[in-house]
């Protein structure tokens, strides 16, 4: 492998950027797909929770060495098995007869984007000069988003209006993966490490420990209510109109995330405390709206709920992934991005799991009530850490040049 410095420009930008974007497209588009594999395979809403919790323990399970892979053998080395990973997983999908292909290919697909979440968004930022370094941040979570909300809005159109629609998302995927594979090829790569690789857990310096935190106290809650309006939102929307609708599912879920981008570019010149604020606010409005759709049956206000909840982990997350950029040594940068995901991912595997149990012994009141507290708890508690403990003054800045 080339030890040569990556080229640095903002057409690399873009297609480091595309490379994870093709990743998280791959991530939702099985969204309104499950009620499809529901009717064929017959599982209930906790199956359904567990389907998509194989996918952040794959997460979880790759983000406590990936970081450290990345660091140590480069980027290009970490992505590589990564879009293999992805291509599998999009195969399985394709040819899944049985919840536990389900589970296997959501297990890879977690997988995959744990080694995207820390090689990935740190390669983005290393091919920005140092004087793009927030324009770079903010493209690497805007890809992130951006792909989240694609692949949900690609599955609901082809659901609703092609036949075999999981033969047809998830073979457009795998054309996707390999343009990704390709723009991956193209580029050099780096190892910054030395020596023998030591795997341990990952962890962030103590001088840098505190901006992490920070930002997943807001990045959870957030990811925590997009994960439940993906894992029970589709059953949600069926319970409320009285009908499977994929393209309402998946309109839903994309307006989610076109939302956390179009946030993030608007908040792009805040302070991190505003970010910050803005984020745990729309949060726990978004909680107050699902309990408010819940108790009049209403639709337009669970989508209202999904909107918010997409401002509150855009900019959870943008914020974090700023403060980050900003202040963790390049060679200890993709670690600690590892440490910011797990912090968000594991209430986000958790909660949506119990929740969905909780439906099928005790009701979907009882159950969505609940989750609903919890998310709103966590939010609250994260506003008034932050409000009390961050200086008003607080001028880090989550800007990018475009």
């Amino acid at each position: 492998m080339s030890s040569s410095h990556p080229i640095k420009s903002s057409m690399a930008v873009y297609r480091t950027a595309w490379i994870v974007t093709a990743i998280f497209i791959l991530s939702n588009a099985a969204t309104p797909l499950y009620s499809f594999w529901q009717q064929s395979l017959g599982f209930a809403s906790g199956v359904l929770t567990v389907i998509f919790a194989c996918y952040i323990i794959g997460l979880l399970l790759t983000l406590t060495v990936a970081g450290q892979l990345s660091d140590h053998y480069g980027r290009k080395a970490l992505l590589l098995p990564c879009v293999g990973l992805a291509i599998i997983a999009a195969i399985l999908f394709d040819q899944a007869h049985s919840i536990g292909v389900l589970m296997l290919a959501r297990f890879l697909t977690g997988v995959s984007v744990g080694l995207v979440v820390s090689g990935g968004m740190a390669n983005v930022v290393e091919h920005a000069q140092p004087h793009r370094k927030h324009f770079a941040s903010l493209m690497a979570s805007v890809a992130m988003v951006a792909g989240a909300g694609t692949g949900p809005l690609l599955a609901g159109i082809v659901a609703q209006y092609l036949p075999n629609p999981i033969h047809t998302v998830f073979r457009v995927e795998i054309a996707i993966l390999c343009v990704a594979l390709l723009a991956l090829l193209n580029q050099k790569n780096q190892k910054l490490g030395g020596g023998t690789f030591k795997p341990r857990l990952p962890t962030v310096a103590k001088e840098n420990l505190g901006i992490v935190l920070l930002g997943i106290a807001f990045f959870g809650p957030g990811i925590t209510s997009t994960s439940f309006i993906l894992s029970l939102g589709p059953k949600l929307i069926a319970t409320f109109l009285s009908v499977n609708s994929p393209l309402v599912t998946g309109c839903m879920a994309f307006s989610m995330f076109l939302v956390a981008v179009c946030v993030q570019f608007a908040a792009k010149r805040y302070s991190s405390r505003t970010v910050f604020s803005l984020s745990g606010i729309g949060t726990l409005f978004s909680m107050i709206f699902v309990w408010i759709a819940l108790e009049t049956g209403s639709a337009p206000w669970l989508i209202v709920s999904a909107l918010l909840a997409g401002a509150g982990q855009g900019l959870g997350q943008l914020g974090g992934l700023t403060l980050i950029a900003d202040r963790v040594p390049a060679q200890r940068r993709a670690e600690a991005n590892a440490v910011f995901n797990m912090g968000g991912y594991v209430p986000a595997g958790a909660i949506p799991v119990l929740i969905g149990y909780l439906i099928d012994f005790w009701g979907l009141s009882i159950g969505i009530s609940s989750l609903a507290l919890i998310i709103a708890s966590l939010a609250s508690l994260a506003l008034m850490q932050l409000w009390r403990h961050v200086p008003k003054q607080s001028q880090t800045r989550t800007h990018g040049e475009a």
